[in-house]
C-alpha cells in the first residue's frame, strides 16, 4: 500500500491511536514522555524514559529473578549508564553482549543507548574461537556476558572492560563486576543525551559461513512501528512473552515495540515448551513471539496437554526466523484459533511481507503481502521484473534497510531495492510465497530444483516431524538429492515410503536419490537447519 506523504503520516497516527500508544494520558506524564522522545528520538532509551513516565508503576519485565517496573528500569539504566560511562564507556564506544533472554540484557541496551554507544549482539551459541574472532573484527571495547559464558570468553576483550549480565550458581563465577553491582554503584539521574544515537549490529544467522554484522542506525521515528500495526494487532499495555532470542532480530525488534508500547515483557533464559504455556496461562499473555520451531515444540506436547492451560488470552502469536512450514501453519491455527502473524524478512531489509490468519487460512504456504510502505518486486536473473505468477528474486524497499556490513559491502541493489537472498512468487491475490535460498537451487540432470518444495512435501507425511535437503556431487547428474528425515516418535517410515511420498506429489526428477534417517537436524539458535554442516558431513570438507 502506497502512500503520499501526509497520508502517511495521518495513517501512523491513527494506528498508534488504535494501539492505544495515543490516549488519554495526564499532561504531566504526556509531556514528560515527549521530552523523551525528542530527548533521545526513536531508540530504547526514549522507549525506556516514555514508559516510565506514562506508566511509572506497571510492570516492564517479568523474568527468573521477579520483576521490574518502569520506573525502576528507567532508574536502574540510568545507574547503569552512569556506572559505564566512569568505566570508560562513551559515546560511539562498541558494546558487545553475549547473554539469554533477562533484564541484563534489556538493561545493558537501555543504558547503553543513553549513552550513544553501539551494540553488537553475539549469538549465545557461538563457540569460543568463533566470539573472539567477532568481538576482535568489530573492535568492541567492552563486553558484557552472562556468567555461563565465562569460559567461551577466553582472550574475547581482553584488556578491556569486561562486566558480568547474569550471575547464575557457576562454581567458579567470573571476578569481573556484575551489573547489579555497576547499577548498585551509578548515579541514578537523568542521562544527558548524546549528540549521536547509538547503532546497533545483530549478526546474519551464518546458515552458510561466518556470520556478518549487519548495522542499523536508529528509525527517523515512528512510521516503521506503524508499518508493522498494520499488519500485526499489537497493542500497549498487554503482556508479551517473547521466547525469541533478544539476540536475533526477530526477538530484538519484539522487545523494543513492547518497550514502546508500554507492554510487559515476559522473558526466561532458556525456552521450554510446557514453560511457555503456563507463563501464557499465569501472566495472561497478549503476544507469543517465537520462531517456527518453538511453536512444533509446543503443538508436540499434544493437543490434550494445551488444552489443560488457559490461552484465551493470546491475541498474537508471532512467528519469524525460519520457513513456516504448511502442517505447522495449519496444526497452529486448528489449536490456537486464527491468531498466528507470520512475518518474512531479514536482518538486511528487517520486513518484506507479513501473513495474517486469513491468509494463512486461505494459502498456508504463504508469506502474505507487503505491510504498508513496503515496496517488494521480482526480478530475473538480467534484472528485469517478473510477471506475477512467475518465479524471481525478491528485492525489498522500505524503511527499516540495514546500512551495510560491519566488515564492508552489502547486499544486491536493483532500483533502490534491497535483495533477500531468497527467490519466490506472487500468487493471483498478491500473496507472496517463498521458495528459497537462491544459491540453495540444486541443479540435478539439467532440472533445477529447490529444497524448500521437497521439505515441504515431505513435512505432509504423517509419519514425518523433520525433513531437510541438499545436493550431493554426482558425476552423472551433476548433483543428486539426498534427504535427511526425522521421523516422528513412535512412526515407522521406510526410505521406499519417503520416496514413494515425493513421487505422488512432485515431479519424478524432485524424488530424492538418497534417504538418511536422523534423529534431529542440526540448527542455530533461531530454529534454521545449518545445511552446511550437513554438505560438510557429505563431502568431507
Amino acid at each position: 500500500m502506497r502512500l503520499e506523504p501526509v497520508a502517511y503520516k495521518f495513517d501512523t497516527l491513527r494506528r498508534l491511536v488504535e494501539a492505544g500508544l495515543l490516549g488519554p494520558t495526564m499532561p504531566d506524564r504526556l509531556l514528560k514522555a515527549g521530552i523523551a522522545l525528542w530527548r533521545f528520538g526513536a531508540t530504547p532509551a526514549a522507549a525506556c524514559a516514555a514508559s516510565a513516565a506514562r506508566h511509572p508503576d506497571a510492570r516492564a519485565i517479568i523474568d527468573e529473578r521477579g520483576q521490574v517496573t518502569f520506573a525502576e528500569l528507567h532508574l536502574r539504566t540510568n545507574a547503569l549508564a552512569h556506572a559505564l560511562a566512569d568505566h570508560g564507556v562513551n559515546e560511539g564506544e562498541n558494546v558487545a553482549l553475549l547473554a539469554r533472554n533477562h533484564r541484563g540484557f534489556v538493561e545493558a541496551t537501555v543504558a547503553c543507548s543513553k549513552l550513544g554507544a553501539n551494540m553488537l549482539y553475539l549469538n549465545t551459541g557461538f563457540a569460543g574461537p568463533q566470539t573472539a574472532d567477532v568481538v576482535a573484527r568489530e573492535q568492541a571495547a567492552c563486553l558484557i556476558y552472562d556468567d555461563e559464558f565465562a569460559g567461551l570468553m577466553g582472550e574475547a576483550g581482553d584488556g578491556g572492560r569486561r562486566f558480568v549480565a547474569w550471575v547464575g550458581d557457576a562454581e567458579d563465577p567470573p571476578s569481573e563486576p556484575s551489573l547489579e553491582d555497576l547499577i548498585a554503584m551509578g548515579d541514578a539521574s537523568d542521562v544527558v543525551p548524546p549528540a549521536q544515537h547509538g547503532r546497533q549490529t545483530i549478526l546474519t544467522s551464518g546458515t552458510t559461513g561466518t556470520p556478518k554484522g549487519a548495522s542499523r542506525g536508529a528509525p527517523g521515528g515512528l512510521d516503521p512501528l506503524g508499518a508493522l500495526l498494520s499488519k500485526i494487532p499489537l497493542h500497549s499495555r498487554v503482556v508479551t512473552a517473547d521466547a525469541a532470542p533478544l539476540f536475533h532480530s526477530w526477538g530484538y525488534s519484539h522487545f523494543l515495540l513492547a518497550l514502546t508500547l508500554s507492554s510487559t515483557l515476559v522473558l526466561r533464559r532458556r525456552f521450554e515448551p510446557a514453560a511457555a504455556l503456563r507463563d501464557i496461562e499465569t501472566h495472561q499473555v497478549d503476544t507469543l513471539v517465537v520462531v517456527p520451531v518453538m511453536l512444533q515444540r509446543i503443538l508436540d506436547l499434544g493437543e490434550e496437554e494445551i488444552r489443560r492451560h488457559d490461552t484465551s488470552s493470546l491475541r498474537v502469536i508471532a512467528l519469524s526466523g525460519s520457513a513456516l512450514p504448511v502442517p505447522l501453519a495449519k496444526r497452529g491455527l486448528d489449536v490456537f484459533g486464527d491468531v498466528l502473524y507470520n512475518l518474512y524478512g531479514s536482518t538486511e531489509v528487517a520486513w518484506a511481507t507479513i501473513a495474517t490468519p486469513e491468509d494463512l487460512r486461505a494459502a498456508p504456504g504463504t508469506t502474505g503481502k507487503p505491510p504498508r510502505g513496503t515496496i517488494v518486486k521480482l526480478f530475473d536473473e538480467d534484472g528485469h521484473e517478473v510477471p506475477q505468477g512467475e518465479r524471481g528474486r525478491i528485492f525489498v524497499g522500505n524503511e527499516m534497510l540495514f546500512d551495510g556490513y560491519t566488515g564492508g559491502g552489502g547486499k544486491d541493489m536493483i532500483d533502490g531495492l534491497m535483495a533477500t537472498g531468497d527467490v519466490g512468487y506472487f500468487d493471483a491475490a498478491g500473496r507472496m510465497f517463498v521458495e528459497g535460498r537462491s544459491d540453495d537451487m540444486i541443479v540435478s540432470g539439467g532440472e533445477n530444483v529447490f529444497p524448500a518444495e521437497i521439505e515441504e512435501s515431505l513435512l505432509k507425511h504423517d509419519k514425518i516431524a523433520e525433513a531437510a535437503v541438499i545436493g550431493i556431487p554426482d558425476e552423472q547428474f551433476g548433483a543428486r538429492l539426498k534427504a535427511f528425515v526425522v521421523p516422528r516418535s513412535g512412526a515407522s517410515v521406510t526410505e521406499a515410503d519417503v520416496k514413494d511420498h515425493v513421487k505422488r506429489n512432485l515431479a519424478r526428477y524432485k524424488v530424492p536419490r538418497d534417504v538418511e534417517f536422523v534423529d534431529e537436524l542440526p540448527r542455530n539458535t533461531t530454529g534454521k537447519v545449518l545445511k552446511r554442516v550437513l554438505q560438510e558431513r557429505e563431502t568431507g570438507d
